[in-house]
């Protein structure tokens, strides 16, 4: 398990950076804002990302939405190509089917293997997780009071009722936690959260709950966000 995040800029990769092109666990941190991502520039995004991806940035009906997701993908397409030996337009993304239905909307995955990788973007952040094994990275802002009232009902019954012991000015912050601990184990899994946020339970607390056949762990970020990395064991 790792207790680090990394951070991706402007600049391109640097050649000395110990898990450049290694087989390590390794997460990212990108600031979505940036107009140049790993020496890339977000506007001449068409050729680095495929017609899928230019599709999906397309509906975002907001630039700076648009420009998040754009920028968030070059990121991901950067350091999945320093890890396979090509280059980032070289690397093809699928879907593998889906553990639930068997439809092809499961993980994302690179074509022929050799990596597996997860992306997570929320506000102004983006996260990429690369690993050996399955693995699952999320981040999340800290919600509004709203948040909490829709979601509270939707958890794990003791995550419920851990939430509502806290008091309200804490509840916030640690829905946050729970969220992205969720998440990022759902996104392990490959089956996201169309089959509801009751299981696993991922604990409210300062730390994260065991969840059998993955290594859970909270991870560095920024004020006012939560983060988390689940890898298979």
């Amino acid at each position: 398990m790792i207790d680090y995040v990394r951070q991706l800029g402007g600049e391109p990769l640097g050649t000395d950076d110990p898990l450049a092109g290694s087989a390590a666990v390794a997460v990212w941190s990108l600031d979505t804002r940036l107009d140049v991502v790993g020496g890339l520039p977000v506007a001449e995004a068409a050729r680095v990302l495929d017609a899928a991806e230019l599709e999906q940035a397309g509906r975002r009906l907001r630039p700076a939405d648009r420009h998040r997701y754009v920028a968030s993908h070059i990121g991901l397409r950067l350091l999945l190509g320093d890890r396979l030996g090509l280059a980032p337009a070289e690397v093809v993304l699928v879907r593998e089917d889906c553990p639930g239905c068997g439809g092809p909307h499961g993980r994302p995955a690179v074509a022929g293997g050799g990596v597996h990788f997860s992306l997570s973007h929320s506000g102004d952040v983006a996260y990429v997780a690369l690993a050996p094994v399955p693995v699952g990275v999320d981040i999340e802002e800290v919600p509004g009071a709203q948040a909490v009232t829709d979601v509270l009902g939707a958890l794990h019954p003791t995550e419920t009722a851990e939430l509502t012991a806290l008091p309200e000015a804490d509840r916030r912050v640690a829905l946050a936690r729970v969220w992205a601990r969720k998440e990022a184990c759902l996104k392990g899994i490959g089956t996201g959260i169309g089959l509801g946020l009751v299981e696993p339970y991922v604990g409210a607390g300062p730390s994260p709950a065991p969840v059998p056949e993955w290594l859970l762990t909270d991870l560095p970020c920024p004020p006012a966000y939560a983060a988390a990395l689940a890898v298979r064991a």
